[in-house]
């Protein structure tokens, strides 16, 4: 259970977020299904260099990993804009819903009793910096499958408990080092990086792989919002 969320500061995104009102659940009717408009917006929303980057950048393709000895451990910047939400780790449930035929509702305990996956990548930041990093945590990949997608699903949405969300296309949320991770280099994650889950890629640029991980939501077609920073004219896709 994610406690009540405030804050002190002067407009930041997590600022705009709560003002705005946004909520995934605004956008999608019985929690799964789209009206006509929505779905007829989100036709057009979708980003048409979409294709174009999936052919170029081969979303299965495994991206080389670095030896431990490569960890860079002061080199992940905490970007948190003064701001963490605060937890109970002991009520957290990760939801994933949406067009599924198994909606999932699960602890940390039962997230850490699924296959489990470490990998050293680097972590890369559209401000121009980068880090090494290790992670561990659970291929999304699995719950995923767990979930049983229905046909046509194509894109999943990620709502984070201080109310950042992202959308990512299907095949990259499949591709075999992206998970959602409870770990960084060996330890248990910590808070300011994300805790108790967060996305962690390869192959997606830091804005995509969101921190304190609460939703995911596996629909169709995209919604008019397709993630705070794209919202704000930032790249969708996003590769490396």
């Amino acid at each position: 259970m994610v406690e009540k969320l405030s804050l002190e500061n002067s407009i930041n995104r997590r600022n705009l977020l709560r003002l705005s009102g946004y909520s995934l659940g605004g956008m999608l009717v019985g929690g799964s299904v789209l009206t006509l408009a929505e779905s007829l917006a989100g036709k057009v929303a979708e980003p048409l260099n979409q294709k174009v980057e999936e052919l170029l950048l081969k979303p299965q393709a495994l991206v080389p990993e670095f030896p431990i000895s490569a960890i860079e451990p002061k080199a992940l910047i905490v970007n948190t804009y003064d701001f963490t939400p605060k937890i109970s780790l002991n009520e957290f449930r990760l939801v994933v819903d949406g067009e599924v035929n198994h909606p999932l509702s699960l602890d940390m305990a039962a997230l850490q009793t699924l296959p489990k996956k470490s990998m050293v990548i680097r972590h890369v930041c559209v401000e121009g910096w980068a880090a090494i990093v290790q992670w561990g945590g659970v291929p999304l990949r699995e719950l995923i499958q767990l979930a049983q997608p229905k046909p046509g699903v194509k894109y999943a949405y990620f709502i984070s408990a201080d109310r950042y969300y992202e959308s990512w296309d299907l095949a990259s949320c499949l591709h075999p080092q992206t998970m959602l991770a409870y770990e960084k280099n060996g330890e248990p994650l910590p808070i300011d990086h994300g805790a108790p889950l967060r996305l962690a890629s390869p192959i997606k640029l830091g804005y995509k792989l969101s921190k304190w991980v609460i939703q995911v939501t596996l629909v169709s077609n995209l919604l008019p919002h397709r993630g705070f920073w794209e919202d704000q004219s930032y790249e969708w896709f996003a590769g490396l």
